[in-house]
């Protein structure tokens, strides 16, 4: 099993926030990192029973802050609704998966977690008229 740290940049390359993902297999699909990523993140919000989601992706009918994502008091999301949504924003340059020193381009892309333990999703911002 591998164990990789996950990070979370600005499109700068600013570190936002990085934690463990432990219990992972050696190799294994970007799809399924994004998915195992998400998974992580909204079991750690519903645990929490806090009204901001700082997660990768927007949950529906939340409101953007400068933190993260305002869902609303005693609401739980669904992990799968998420990393579909997640899978979707890949798909459409929502943000960039580097493993290592390089860029994936496609989810089904295999990653060998031992060889590249460090993991960065860069969030791109649409810029205002384009």
């Amino acid at each position: 099993m591998a164990t990789v740290t996950v990070r979370d940049e600005t499109a700068t390359g600013r570190a936002i926030d990085q934690w463990p993902l432990a219990g992972l297999p050696e190799r294994i699909s970007a799809r399924e990192l994004v998915r195992l990523r998400v998974r992580e993140e909204v079991a750690r919000f519903n645990a929490d029973q806090t009204d901001l989601f700082r997660g990768l992706v927007r949950p529906t009918d939340a409101e953007a802050t400068w933190n993260g994502y305002r869902v609303g008091q005693g609401r739980r999301l669904d992990w799968e609704r998420q990393a579909d949504a997640a899978c979707a924003a890949f798909a459409r340059n929502g943000f960039v998966l580097l493993v290592g020193d390089r860029q994936v381009e496609d989810l089904d892309e295999e990653i060998d977690l031992l060889a590249e333990p460090e993991v960065a999703f860069v969030r791109l911002v649409a810029l205002v008229g384009g």
